[in-house]
């Protein structure tokens, strides 16, 4: 501990956050670290409440070194962490929900069906037609959406593996409900399609049901209109894996929330599973009866975030695979670049890419593809100017723009002036003169001199060719965050 200072447990660990900040993505910092609370610090042991056991696992198996360091420096070379993991009543680690009574779960009628079917005896599915028994229940699963297609990256790793551990025990994890919420377009409803279509890989037998919150409610309204509301919860209760899309279209609709409310208590009290997709995080569900949100918390809440670059091209080129086409590394990082929050529109651009060079002949290239880009995202064919170019270049090389323009012959600013230069005339369609204009009024024999010192510089020097590279790329790439 710090010479001379009676720290408390919230200070050590704030103070533990505050290093780990410096260390790890923002993301990974407020999947992993913003969700523990500190509990107490004795005997130079500080502990730490997580959310369930994968939440310690996790951290255990990614994070070790770096809480063994950040606690040392804290608490000095004796200092150590222990974890305390927040268990429900029916140890499942949900911290709240009631307890499954024994043999409380009829499986007699289920053992003696085939795949995916259940007993219907008189209940009526609200999905075909009423009065059929022992009816093969219809997923309404995506067969395209697996974990095969689904990229993992930074933004999705802890949503997926959660959806991962439950397709392996569905109803037996910590993880119930599942909640994914994150922006429009970021893979929530392709990620609780691979987990269905996961578990009914896995398990036959198990009854898999996926539902839009708007399909729910239509529901709702012609049980109520025909009095079979009672057929309606009793169909729902026999469901092994729930999946409702967009939870936050229930807002404000009193009967239907109250109707979900005693099917979500149902499953959830028979180790049924029940994922959830949303917009937003529980507790920012407006509209919505504080008993439910209660509940949503009992389990796991995963935000997906936009991805980054790399999970983008990934993406991408995953797409490009099953389409089985060929896109040159230019157009794709161009794409990329470009659109950056949406995974839907990255596709939607690859299969109108697609379409534009088989109608009109077309090779894809980075002009096409600006074409189609431009419908996606506004002012994604600003010019490049040299202007630009310098300031990118400056930034770079940490020189200051006026000294590419200036006479300054210090080594760094030279080759960044010289850069500059032949990325302009690479780049741009000014002539020699007018590059050297901008370069503090020098001629075109200048210029001239300066590309020809950089490409043999790039000849015999890797590691600057990469810097041109990166910073061509960057120029071309870059220009819609301007």
């Amino acid at each position: 501990m710090r010479f001379g200072m009676v720290m408390d447990y919230a200070t050590v660990w704030d103070n533990c956050l505050q290093t780990i900040r410096k260390n790890v993505p923002t993301q990974s910092f407020r999947t992993w670290f913003e969700p523990i609370k500190p509990v107490r610090l004795q005997d130079q042991a500080l502990t730490i409440q997580v959310p369930n056991k994968f939440f310690y696992e996790w951290l255990e198996e990614h994070y070790v070194s770096l809480l063994k360091m950040t606690i040392r420096k804290e608490l000095g070379d004796h200092g150590r962490l222990e974890y305390q993991i927040l268990m429900s009543s029916n140890g499942n680690g949900n911290g709240h929900g009631p307890k499954a009574k024994p043999g409380s779960e009829e499986k007699s009628n289920e053992d003696h069906l085939g795949p995916g079917m259940i007993d219907m005896g008189n209940i009526k599915n609200p999905f075909v037609i009423p009065g059929i028994k022992k009816l093969k229940i219809d997923p309404q699963l995506n067969a395209n959406y697996t974990f095969a297609t689904y990229i993992e990256g930074d933004c999705n790793r802890l949503a997926r593996s959660a959806g991962q551990a439950i397709a392996k025990n569905p109803g037996g994890t910590s993880f119930n409900p599942l909640v994914i919420f994150g922006d429009v377009g970021l893979g929530k409803t392709h990620l609780a399609h691979a987990v269905g279509n996961e578990v009914l890989e896995r398990f036959p037998n198990k009854t898999v049901l996926y539902v839009s919150s708007e399909k729910f409610t239509n529901q709702i309204i012609q049980s109520i209109k025909n009095n079979a509301v009672n057929d309606f919860v009793n169909f729902y209760q026999l469901v092994d894996v729930l999946i409702v899309d967009d939870i936050q279209f229930l807002a404000n609709k009193q009967k239907t929330q109250e109707i979900f409310f005693h099917i979500f208590n149902q499953l959830h009290q028979n180790n049924r599973q029940i994922i959830l997709t949303s917009d937003r995080a529980p507790k920012d569900l407006d509209g919505m009866e504080e008993r439910l949100i209660s509940r949503f918390k009992w389990g796991l809440s995963a935000d997906l975030q936009a991805p980054d670059l790399e999970t983008r091209m990934a993406i991408l080129e995953a797409k490009m695979n099953r389409e089985g086409v060929e896109i040159s590394q230019d157009v794709t990082e161009f794409i990329c670049y470009n659109i950056k929050n949406n995974i839907r529109e990255l596709e939607g651009v690859l299969v109108s890419l697609i379409a534009q060079s088989s109608l009109n002949r077309r090779e894809i290239d980075v002009d096409l593809a600006k074409m189609v880009v431009k419908n996606f995202v506004t002012e994604i064919n600003k010019e490049i100017t040299v202007e630009f170019i310098q300031k990118l270049v400056a930034e770079h090389f940490s020189v200051a723009v006026e000294k590419l323009q200036g006479k300054t012959r210090k080594r760094q600013v030279v080759i960044a002036r010289q850069l500059s230069m032949y990325l302009a005339k690479n780049l741009t369609d000014k002539s020699l003169k007018a590059i050297g204009e901008t370069f503090g009024g020098r001629d075109h024999s200048t210029v001239i001199y300066s590309c020809k010192t950089v490409q043999d510089l790039m000849e015999t020097d890797a590691i600057f060719k990469d810097t041109v590279v990166e910073l061509e790329k960057k120029i071309r790439m870059s220009l819609n965050d301007k």
